[in-house]
């Protein structure tokens, strides 16, 4: 057998990267579909605060408090989304150098950690800045 190729055979333990494109892609199509539990979690977990201390928020909305502390919201909200795009760096090295199963474990891990984090920051910022 004349194998005349200029590259050396490739090891069938290790997948084939993905290209840039390819990555990027599958990286956006999975944290995006993701995006909203993350979104809707954070947002129970501020409403929960807000419900469940009531007498204490019943301040700020008032009609002049309410446009700053809705601005002031908006900004974390936005933050917390931004913060949310840290884990596609991380997904896009496990799409290079991982196995699929590996791919598809570290992802979910991932995004619990990333959720778990965000709530207890949310928590904490609520508890501790705000309330």
């Amino acid at each position: 057998m004349n194998d005349t190729s200029p590259l050396p055979p490739r090891n069938p333990g290790i997948p084939d990267r993905p290209s840039w494109r390819d990555a990027v892609s599958a990286t956006r199509r999975f944290w995006e579909r993701q995006r909203l539990a993350y979104n809707l979690a954070l947002t129970g977990l501020c409403l929960g605060w807000v419900v469940l201390t009531w007498p204490h928020f019943r301040p700020v909305f008032t009609r002049s408090l309410f446009l700053p502390a809705f601005a002031y919201m908006l900004f974390l909200a936005v933050l917390g989304n931004i913060c949310y795009c840290a884990a596609y760096p991380v997904d896009i090295a496990l799409q290079w150098f991982a196995t699929p199963e590996f791919l598809r474990r570290g992802r979910a891990i991932l995004w619990w950690a990333g959720l778990l984090v965000a709530l207890a920051l949310a928590w904490y910022w609520i508890g501790d800045e705000i309330y």
